[in-house]
């Protein structure tokens, strides 16, 4: 993934990002909890590794859709959603976290 997501740094520059992640772009086996599963998707692991890909980018703002609580018995589509947001999360600028409550 590290070759693509250079490119994709490359074409997004310094602009300002909103990063879409979409559950269902997972294989089934992974985040069955989807409307619209995709056989063959990609691996947990694989959208961590772009998710990571996206440190130094410019994030302004960020969603996860398409988690399906009716599909999702186990619980692990809701599991893999967090662990993804939390990914997004931590690859925001620094100088977006930095804030006064």
């Amino acid at each position: 993934m590290t070759p693509v997501m250079d490119a994709v740094r490359k074409l997004l520059g310094d602009g300002p990002v909103y990063v879409s992640l979409d559950i269902d772009a997972l294989d089934p086996c992974y985040a069955p909890g989807t409307g619209q599963p995709e056989i063959g998707g990609l691996t947990s692991i694989q959208m961590q590794e772009i998710i990571r890909g996206l440190k130094g980018l410019n994030i302004v703002g960020g969603d996860l859709v398409e988690v399906s609580p009716p599909y999702d018995p186990s619980g692990n589509t809701a599991l893999t959603a967090a662990n993804m947001v939390h990914e997004l999360l931590c690859s925001l600028p620094k100088n977006k976290l930095d804030f006064e409550i």
